[in-house]
């Protein structure tokens, strides 16, 4: 095991390899469409026939996706979840590829992905045909490949930084909940260029900001490509600008209330879960919870605090920057027009918080520290086994076995 800590491409290919078939283990259970599935598959059946618009309140790509799949796989549970699975395998991937270009230690990137693996959040998501799951792995493999064109050198540091800028536009043409990141690259591109002039070599403020406007927006609009085709209100250049004033406001809108709403402040605490099924299919009962891995989202918070502590106090700007990662993707849904919040709406925050935890234990486990890592990471792997059975789909005893998982009346 110490010689894969040391060897990056070995332990990213075991990391993928052991991701991938957990994700993929039983994925037709339950045989059935499953919470938001009902939107999006459906929606994926007319988007294969290019039959008329419809789901229009967000972007086609996501659902394109999930129609690629059930073009390979048939229109049956493997289709409908097997490119989820794909995308959350990706998350991880690049969460590994996000710590080893930022702190080159093939451990604190094992580390770091094998808790993104073991956060419920990305198990869940891996199985079930939802949209926020694709728009994840794009933004996640955009930080990745922005932090690689930032060690590039010549041509390579403009076509990497190109690929981030595609990747985030990918990502806005899946959910709109991405387009804050194509302001935290620029952003991020300002303040690193000021501390770092190395880094991105050759590569100045005008082109960076070129290249990622140019680069999201070329993507964004070809993920609308199949909507040209439809048979009916097929759309043109000209409806394209109202067809978003269209989507906009089918996203804005006041809706009824939830039962498993929740407001954003809460979703660090991992206080209002929600349960994306919870019925006897296939023969048993069964039930999926959407839920952070408690040491995982609590062990995330101090880790974020020290990370802003070290920032403060030491001035660690790589500390400073993943802690930056986290508090920007969760603080923005503060000002985000929804008028109902959910739970699943922190899932890429919950994603930044394993590159969190990785950082602050690669520049705080030492001393009376040391062994903190293993320690956190069999923490997490413990309780992924002992939640399994919810996040899973597993056959339960009976209709009151959910008993078993809660810790808090506010997770029924």
């Amino acid at each position: 095991m110490t010689r894969l800590h040391s060897r990056p491409w070995p332990a990213a290919l075991m990391l993928g390899a052991l991701s991938q078939a957990l994700f993929s283990w039983r994925l037709t259970t339950p045989g059935k469409l499953v919470f938001d599935e009902i939107h999006y598959v459906p929606a994926a059946r007319v988007l294969r026939t290019l039959t008329e618009p419809t789901n229009i309140e967000h972007p086609l790509l996501g659902k394109a996706i999930i129609a690629a799949g059930m073009m390979l796989f048939g229109d049956n549970p493997l289709g409908w979840r097997a490119f989820s699975t794909t995308a959350a395998t990706a998350v991880v991937m690049g969460v590994y590829a996000i710590l080893q270009l930022t702190f080159r230690s093939p451990r604190t990137s094992l580390f770091g992905g094998f808790l993104a693996l073991a956060n419920f959040t990305v198990f869940v998501q891996a199985r079930i045909a939802r949209l926020d799951g694709f728009m994840a792995a794009f933004v996640v493999l955009a930080v990745a490949a922005m932090l690689w064109a930032a060690r590039g050198d010549g041509r390579a540091v403009a076509w990497r930084w190109l690929l981030g800028a595609a990747l985030l536009g990918l990502a806005c043409g899946t959910k709109w909940a991405a387009v804050p990141y194509l302001g935290y690259a620029a952003l991020a591109f300002l303040i690193v260029k000021r501390w770092r002039p190395k880094a991105w070599p050759g590569l100045g403020q005008l082109r960076a900001g070129a290249l990622l406007g140019v680069g999201s927006l070329l993507a964004y609009v070809a993920t609308f490509a199949p909507a040209f085709f439809y048979g009916a209100d097929a759309l043109t250049w000209r409806t394209f600008l109202p067809f978003h004033a269209e989507m906009y406001a089918r996203q804005t809108q006041v809706l009824p209330l939830h039962p498993y709403q929740s407001s954003w402040w809460t979703w660090a605490f991992d206080l209002r879960p929600i349960w994306y099924m919870y019925e006897s299919v296939d023969g048993a009962q069964r039930g999926v919870l959407m839920l952070g891995n408690p040491a995982v989202m609590w062990g995330g918070l101090v880790a974020v605090a020290a990370c802003l502590a070290a920032a403060v106090r030491h001035r660690d700007a790589k500390l400073g920057a993943v802690a930056a990662l986290w508090t920007g993707s969760y603080a923005v849904w503060a000002i985000i027009p929804k008028s109902l919040g959910f739970f699943y709406y922190y899932y890429l925050p919950s994603i930044w918080l394993a590159v969190v935890i990785a950082a602050a234990l690669h520049r705080f486990g030492r001393g009376r520290l040391r062994g903190l890592e293993d320690g956190v990471a069999l923490l997490a792997a413990m309780l992924f086994g002992w939640f399994y059975p919810i996040l899973s789909a597993a056959a339960l005893g009976d209709s009151q076995a959910f008993r078993r998982w809660l810790w808090f009346d506010s997770w029924l």
